[in-house]
């Protein structure tokens, strides 16, 4: 391979495929457990080939996914005849080019041109960051609550809750249901406290469901009885109120964890700087891609402030991997007998999952070592399910 790393194609790629007995939940809005559903979902793989022969990939399936393909496409022409390796300059530039959307399509194109570096240099990505860790200690993030069987009653939580502490994770994250039944809300909380016991680290995620200030007061004062670690976008307003979250935090104890529906850096300092949240969320699909990641990372241990990565992925893990203000890797999304990713959503061909027991008899995971993300598409299995793609030359 040459050393000219100038960018010659983008190309994306989209792709279905299927998750049995997963659905939605009344809002149609939350997946949950739902025996026969057959839940259609989209991703996406970026491709940026370079003329020195290296090509760096990324698959993404979160959410943003379409919204990051979008933007892509409005951004991609600009990347042609660039150097793949000036990764800040391409950040900025198009930082700005995007200035008037949410900047989700920084992500895709700032995350391969990190897998392109790392495979220029024989690298993994976390050592061309700065390897802090090798083990990542992981928390089990369940499904939202259903209806149907699955994660269904507050017992249920509990239960599920003590069966991954047997498995070893040191810590659980609850997200609960909509439809606004506080007291549900509360008892799970107490439930599954009193199930695991104190050494389990325990998280509950609303997900922005609680109606009213007090709703979000009533479970925040359980989550403070049950001695919760953080307690995460409990409010409507999409978690993006510094002055809201303020007042929550002047009348409970459990530290409030924000950051995942606001985007890029200047936002989440702010957030920082008007005391809004105690744990700052990062996430390399969301806030620009590794870089992005890392800027946060870095401007929350300027505060003396821990950086939480939002969901699974191999740029989550090399993220993680070089961030020493950090606690856990987030294990989304599981149920009991459900784990639907692991089954239907097989995108990487060298053993490469975040399944219920992916970790360790210690709770952890591995990081991957090889060059770039380290992981390899299995296109075989993206070729079979895609459904359109563009090509940008």
């Amino acid at each position: 391979m040459g050393d000219d790393l100038r960018i010659r194609r983008v190309v994306t790629h989209e792709l279905q495929w299927t998750m049995p007995d997963l659905g939605r939940d009344e809002t149609g809005f939350n997946p949950v457990y739902q025996p026969g559903a057959q839940a259609r979902n989209t991703g996406y793989v970026i491709t940026i080939e370079t003329d020195a022969g290296i090509t760096g990939e990324y698959a993404w399936s979160q959410g943003g996914k379409g919204v990051s393909s979008t933007q892509v496409a409005m951004v991609a022409r600009y990347l042609i005849g660039r150097n793949a390796l000036d990764r800040e300059l391409i950040w900025n530039d198009l930082k700005r080019a995007l200035r008037k959307n949410d900047r989700f399509g920084i992500s895709p194109i700032d995350i391969a041109l990190w897998d392109i570096a790392g495979k220029r240099f024989g690298a993994p990505i976390h050592a061309l960051l700065g390897t802090y860790r090798r083990r990542l200690p992981a928390y089990a993030s369940t499904y939202f609550g259903d209806e149907n069987g699955g994660l269904d009653s507050p017992q249920a939580f509990a239960e599920f809750a003590v069966r991954c502490r047997e498995m070893g994770y040191p810590a659980f994250k609850i997200h609960g249901w909509s439809g606004g039944n506080i007291a549900r809300e509360v008892a799970t909380v107490l439930a599954t406290r009193a199930a695991v016991g104190p050494e389990m680290d325990l998280m509950l995620d609303p997900a922005c469901e609680y109606q009213t200030f007090a709703e979000a007061l009533k479970v925040g004062r359980a989550c403070d009885e049950a001695n919760y670690l953080w307690y995460e976008d409990p409010y409507r307003d999409g978690g993006v109120s510094a002055f809201a979250h303020r007042k929550l935090r002047q009348l409970i104890r459990t530290p409030l964890l924000l950051g995942e529906h606001v985007r890029g850096l200047e936002a989440h300092v702010d957030q920082i700087v008007a005391d809004g949240t105690d744990f700052v969320r990062a996430d390399p699909d969301y806030d620009g891609g590794i870089t992005g990641v890392m800027k946060i990372a870095h401007a929350a241990e300027g505060f003396g402030l821990d950086c939480e990565i939002h969901a699974s992925g191999p740029a989550q893990r090399h993220c993680m991997a070089a961030i020493r203000n950090t606690n856990y890797y987030e294990l989304a999304l599981i149920a009991p007998g459900l784990d639907p990713k692991s089954r239907h959503y097989r995108v990487y061909a060298d053993g490469y999952a975040d399944d219920l027991d992916s970790i360790d008899s210690d709770g952890c995971l591995t990081v991957p070592d090889g060059p770039g993300l380290g992981v390899t598409l299995d296109w075989d299995w993206i070729r079979s399910r895609q459904t359109g793609s563009a090509v940008f030359e």
